[in-house]
């Protein structure tokens, strides 16, 4: 295994942050296309979108926005094959470091409540009560980063 963790550059990368989404979410989820994808979603962003690449294979990816303040970590997801690897945790870590590196000391997200433990052991601390997303049960996840 070849894995590269990378910032999206152009319109070729975000297709495959796109195409891990539509895998994770849409297809394994069940969640609606037209849900999964906003306005976030386009080359003209400014907001980072991650890709990870095994050799020239895309197998994970996220995006990072900036919410009243917090780094708000997105769309989190990893093809189910490569879960085993610490991908998943890879892009954490680079979410957080670039949050950092933009002086952003509060991170937080809508995790799965099927990865609580996942996100814990990176030390998050469930921050709400279950809600639902795309009938999908959620808990919000904060973490100090200072």
């Amino acid at each position: 295994m070849e894995l590269l963790i990378k910032q999206v550059e152009n319109e070729y990368e975000l297709d495959h942050c796109l195409f891990v989404r539509k895998a994770v979410f849409v297809n394994e989820q069940g969640v609606p296309l037209d849900e999964e994808y906003d306005e976030w979603d386009n080359a003209s962003t400014t907001i980072p979108h991650i890709i990870v690449y095994d050799g020239e294979t895309p197998v994970a990816t996220s995006r990072l926005r900036v919410v009243e303040g917090v780094a708000k970590l997105e769309r989190i997801c990893v093809l189910q094959e490569y879960r085993k690897y610490g991908v998943g945790k890879m892009l954490v870590d680079h979410m957080e470091q670039l949050a950092r590196e933009q002086g952003l000391t509060q991170a937080k997200l809508h995790g799965q409540t099927q990865a609580a433990a996942f996100y814990e052991r990176l030390g998050y601390v469930q921050s709400s009560d279950v809600f639902l997303e795309s009938d999908i049960p959620h808990v919000l996840f904060t973490k100090s980063l200072s």
